[in-house]
């Protein structure tokens, strides 16, 4: 049997993310709306009225991901219960970054580790390095995927190093600390905290869109990285702020790659959206969810639970 109550906040779970999509589009908006009526030579009182509205809508937001914060838990609970969790980030906000691995263990999961690369990792004049690292770092036994693309070898050696193969006993704990001391003596990761555990599934998080003119180099790196990560184990989610062309979300889904992505993870509907999508896809299932280009809807269909 069905629990009424858990419907009931499945349901509402629902209208308030699908609201707070629609209030992060309208308020992304209203700057530019503002621009355009100044450049116009718009009247005090008319701009006056938009910047009235954009922070009326910014309020509205900040209610919405309050009330998503509150009622995330109970969303989430028990959909990825014992299930080990890799924690990438990648030029996220360390804000978004804790508020998904708490949502993780409230879904039942843990944490199995968490991994924070640098910048260094996305700069195509590091390119060389991180390629030649990642080979003297492979874990003996392990392989790295046939490609020249400096993110998909980092990909593939974290995958190796952090992940539980399909197929495959789980890695040594003591070679994946060696991995990420190597990785954070190159300077391509923080030096980490903890001894690292295998996990099943991973999370990639990642930030707002690259800039400069090494931006869509950037952006293919971060997403050949998480894209690697999503072939070891049983797969990955990719969460970012937003789903800009040059954003590793917006490039993910822009190339067609297979790995499920969200966009919005700074918000509370992001973060909880970004849980479902890996309760998802530990069932083998993907999807592109949030508010930008390429998603599907704000959040994964929010899977049923029986009482009793």
């Amino acid at each position: 049997m069905i629990s009424r109550r858990y419907h009931r906040i499945a349901l509402v779970a629902v209208f308030v993310l699908a609201l707070a999509a629609g209030v992060v589009i309208a308020t992304v908006g209203l700057p530019q709306r503002i621009a355009a009526t100044v450049a116009a030579s718009a009247t005090t009182s008319e701009t006056d009225q938009l910047r009235a509205e954009r922070d009326t809508l910014a309020a509205r937001q900040a209610s919405g991901d309050e009330f998503t914060a509150l009622i995330g838990p109970d969303v989430v609970r028990d959909t990825l219960t014992g299930v080990p969790v890799t924690v990438v980030a990648l030029g996220a906000d360390p804000a978004d970054t804790r508020a998904v691995a708490e949502l993780v263990a409230a879904a039942g999961g843990t944490v199995a580790a968490e991994v924070v690369l640098t910048p260094a990792v996305t700069d195509p004049a590091r390119a060389d390095q991180l390629r030649d690292l990642s080979a003297r770092l492979l874990p003996s036994g392990a392989q790295l995927p046939a490609s020249s693309e400096a993110g998909a070898l980092a990909g593939g050696l974290l995958g190796a190093a952090l992940l539980v193969p399909a197929d495959g006993a789980a890695p040594d704990p003591q070679q994946a600390s060696a991995v990420l001391a190597g990785l954070a003596g190159g300077g391509f990761a923080e030096q980490p905290t903890g001894d690292p555990a295998a996990g099943r599934l991973a999370v990639v998080v990642t930030g707002e869109q690259f800039g400069g003119v090494d931006a869509v180099g950037s952006a293919a790196t971060a997403t050949a990285l998480a894209a690697e990560l999503d072939r070891r184990g049983a797969g990955a989610v990719l969460a970012g702020r937003d789903a800009a062309a040059h954003g590793a979300v917006g490039a993910a889904r822009a190339a067609g790659d297979p790995l499920s992505t969200v966009d919005g993870v700074g918000t509370g509907a992001g973060r909880i959206a970004t849980v479902l999508a890996l309760a998802e896809r530990n069932g083998g299932g993907t999807g592109h969810y949030g508010s930008g280009d390429g998603s599907e809807g704000p959040v994964p269909a929010v899977p049923q639970r029986s009482v009793g």
